[in-house]
């Protein structure tokens, strides 16, 4: 029996992935100009990142109950055994409802093999967790190992990304007002990485070919066998300078792969247009033996 993988829209996959891979994806909610979407599905990016260039300010939310009741159910009922992989916690309120609709549906179906995990990743570094849970999965590893290689990853991911406007932050709630001001004034760009699943400051560059070549060195310090993983690189609607990130790193080191992909609406909305975002893992790649 194959193992089901369970994601959700805040791991910015595309829609070619979760079918590449049989990952079923449950979406988190965006509301704009009074109206709720679902995050991937009724909802682009690109809308997102367009209405925040107009001044506007489009909120999330949590996957529902409901929706993790429904997901749950069916997959109990269908005998099946299941890992879901949850967006960190210190971010989002998703994972802590997984966990007490699992609680629910397992007193219905108390032999239902279930794994909730918090991730503590964001975005494609939470993306790469779950391509490398689901192509376990695929080549026929148990709920265990899979499991286990999931932590591995998850264990190990590093998050480093820059925005480009301190503005966007500073709406979320992330900086404070006179922060963006100062910020926005000297041209700063801020460098951010995530830590035990939060976010967290990290330091200050004046301009952006400095604050991308800064992100190529945090890159050499921190990762490990950087030719033997697949590295990501996630944007806000900006795509040329994903490329030109990439291309540094391809001028560097002759990594496998680097997967590249549009920030999704759920973080998108807080982190706004021009984001760029680098992951990678600080400790060897783990594979099935």
């Amino acid at each position: 029996m194959t193992v089901k993988i369970i994601a959700d829209s805040a791991s910015d996959l595309a829609k070619e992935d979760y079918e590449k891979y049989n990952i079923q994806m449950v979406p988190l909610t965006v509301q704009l100009d009074g109206e709720n979407y679902e995050d991937g599905i009724t909802i682009s990016s690109k809308k997102v990142y367009d209405a925040m260039r107009e001044g506007k300010s489009p909120k999330t939310a949590q996957v529902s109950p409901q929706t993790f009741q429904d997901t749950f159910e069916m997959h109990a009922k269908e005998g099946n055994e299941v890992v879901y992989l949850a967006f960190s916690s210190e971010l989002s309120g998703t994972y802590q409802t997984a966990k007490l609709m699992e609680k629910e549906v397992k007193k219905s179906y108390p032999d239902f093999v279930l794994h909730v995990l918090d991730t503590k990743c964001a975005s494609l570094g939470y993306g790469l967790v779950v391509l490398k849970a689901a192509e376990a999965a695929n080549n026929g590893a148990s709920v265990e190992e899979v499991v286990s290689i999931s932590k591995h990853y998850y264990d190990s991911m590093e998050h480093i990304f820059t925005v480009d406007d301190l503005e966007y932050l500073y709406r979320g709630g992330r900086v404070s007002k006179t922060a963006a001001f100062v910020g926005t004034l000297l041209k700063v760009k801020p460098l951010l990485h995530m830590e035990d699943g939060k976010l967290i400051p990290l330091e200050k560059v004046r301009g952006s070919k400095k604050v991308f070549k800064r992100m190529i060195e945090l890159m050499e310090e921190r990762g490990a066998d950087l030719e033997d993983q697949v590295i990501a690189i996630s944007h806000g609607d900006a795509i040329d300078t994903a490329n030109t990130l990439a291309e540094m790193i391809r001028e560097k080191w002759n990594v496998k792969e680097i997967k590249i992909n549009m920030v999704g609406s759920t973080i998108g909305a807080h982190a706004g247009p021009g984001t760029i975002a680098l992951f990678f893992l600080n400790k060897p790649a783990k594979n099935l033996t």
